[in-house]
């Protein structure tokens, strides 16, 4: 009789087979909802037996639904992707609606959807780049909320590799990122900028094992900016915008979209509207101008899947 052979440890593909869901949503799951995992040789390992204990666990707890604060108290809780643009109109937003507070916290893309899926913020602001490697965030949206939220457009914007300024390192491809004499600064896992740059890496011909500080990551398109800009490292992936502000070298990569999601039970409060009404005026636009690597053609538009019927 042929003895059949349970594997101790999981690959990151075989748990999202295990669970169904794609494997960009493992490392969600990895630091927001302590999915065990283990990290050798710079790869993720999952123990069998604590996975399907976990699993257990999450089937047996009821989830409860979260009603959350309304933003029609006069405050707007918004959670999710960095972004320099994001970040003005939010300032903007306190000058011209003096009636409601809004507050941001930088979570990342996979952060902003958990914390929508959770009742802990009214508008998550994701870039979440799709398996298709052309949509973004509708198949994340799907698996991890019970309803599919509004998806709103509030940018397009460019992603790329900022560099020093010059490019003293030749740098002119993904591949140059393994030059021994190049180090990077990364982005945290989780973050839309994060997916994107992996996705890139898995189409060259170097391994993320090849790149020096591939593990040395910051929260912000800022601070990794600042780390290129101070000579702390000679590449790192982030948007154009802040190459622009900064006065670095950019190798494009690709244009993303940038949406809000929001809730449909909420879509209609005050404070959601509010915000959303102030991407139509004449400051935003004028502020979108101003920075390099943004176009605002669909901002505040709703966004719906390619198969999307109408009619159903």
């Amino acid at each position: 009789m042929e003895r059949v052979t349970v594997k101790t440890f999981l690959t990151t593909k075989e748990v999202a087979n295990m669970l169904k869901v794609n494997e960009k949503m493992i490392y969600s799951l990895v630091n927001d909802k302590g999915l065990p995992a283990t990290k050798v040789t710079g790869k993720w390992l999952f123990p069998r037996r604590l996975v399907e204990d976990w699993l257990d666990a999450h089937i047996l707890n009821y989830r409860k639904d979260y009603a959350g604060l309304s933003s029609e108290d006069g405050v707007l809780l918004l959670a999710g992707s960095d972004d320099p643009l994001f970040q003005r109109t939010l300032s903007l937003f306190h000058k011209l609606r003096e009636d409601t507070i809004a507050f941001f916290s930088n979570q990342g893309s996979m952060g902003g959807l958990t914390s929508l899926r959770r009742g802990l913020c009214h508008i998550g602001v994701c870039h979440l780049l799709q398996d298709d490697n052309q949509e973004y965030n509708f198949d994340f949206a799907e698996q991890e909320l019970d309803r599919a939220p509004v998806f709103v457009n509030f940018s397009q914007r460019e992603q790329g590799i900022l560099l020093r300024p010059g490019n003293p390192k030749n740098i002119g491809s993904i591949a140059d990122l393994a030059k021994k004499n190049v180090r990077i600064v990364n982005r945290h896992l989780g973050t839309g900028t994060r997916l994107l740059f992996d996705y890139e890496i898995s189409k060259s011909d170097i391994s993320h094992n090849d790149i020096n500080g591939y593990h040395n990551e910051v929260s912000r398109h800022l601070d990794a900016g600042l780390e290129v800009l101070s000579g702390r490292a000679d590449a790192a992936p982030a948007i154009r915008a802040v190459a622009g502000m900064l006065g670095l070298d950019f190798l494009p990569l690709r244009w993303e979209r940038f949406d809000l999601l929001i809730s449909r039970e909420r879509f209609f409060e005050k404070g959601i509207q509010s915000f959303l009404t102030l991407l139509d005026e004449k400051q935003f636009r004028q502020q979108a101008e101003s920075l390099e690597g943004y176009d605002v053609s669909l901002c505040g538009k709703m966004m719906f899947p390619n198969n999307f019927n109408m009619e159903e």
